[in-house]
């Protein structure tokens, strides 16, 4: 008995709901620091939880990801941002 793979065509998109690709809103903007202290931006990118949302789903750029996450950080230590949520 041999294994072979078989090649299965992928699933056809529904009509007119192909995936666009999200721009980073930070690029867009032409931000190029990330200000812990602006706490209405931050709030954006976190979960009621404190969880910092990925960028997979934000659509936020590598380079301003990272300094997203310094800053929400920054900003949990300075008691700006809740570490985690009250319930």
């Amino acid at each position: 008995m041999s294994m072979q793979t078989q090649n299965r065509p992928s699933p056809p998109l529904e009509s007119g709901l192909s995936k666009k690709r999200r721009s980073c809103p930070f690029t867009s903007a032409g931000v190029r620091y990330i200000d812990y202290k602006d706490i209405n931006t931050l709030n954006q990118f976190i979960t009621e939880r404190g969880k910092i949302i990925p960028r997979r789903i934000t659509g936020v750029s590598f380079f301003h990801q990272k300094l997203l996450a310094r800053a929400i950080k920054q900003a949990r230590y300075m008691a700006l941002l809740p570490f985690v949520s009250e319930e």
